[in-house]
């Protein structure tokens, strides 16, 4: 399986972005898919996850401004973000999870990171 992510950028407070990313190669495998950030200085952290049937997973932190879905036919899933903060800035990850992985396990594939940075 192959991630690729894209649409980051430079974006004001207040302002929105859309993620997506795309994945490749056995698709039929992947569960579960979610976003994940890291800001400089800052442990990794999920941001959101949406398995195969829809159920999706936030942050507290983003509950509410950020919207995780996914298209199943174009295997790609994306992370509508809205209200942007200068906190939210960060490098954003998405990643994919097997069916039959432990869903408290690590993920099992990830994609390279696009950079959100939100000006105040």
């Amino acid at each position: 399986v192959q991630l690729q992510a894209s649409g980051g950028g430079l974006v004001q407070t207040g302002g929105s972005l859309r993620l997506s990313c795309a994945a490749s190669g056995n698709t039929f495998s992947i569960n579960i898919m979610g976003w994940y950030r890291q800001a400089p200085g800052k442990q990794r952290e999920l941001v959101a996850d949406i398995t195969s049937g829809g159920s999706t997973n936030y942050a507290d932190s983003v509950k509410g401004r950020f919207t995780i879905s996914r298209d199943n036919a174009k295997n790609t899933v994306y992370l509508q973000m809205n209200s942007l903060k200068p906190e939210d800035t960060a490098v954003y990850y998405c990643a994919a999870k097997l069916y039959g992985s432990s869903l408290l396990g690590p993920n099992d594939y990830w994609g390279q990171g696009t950079l959100v940075t939100v000006s105040s």
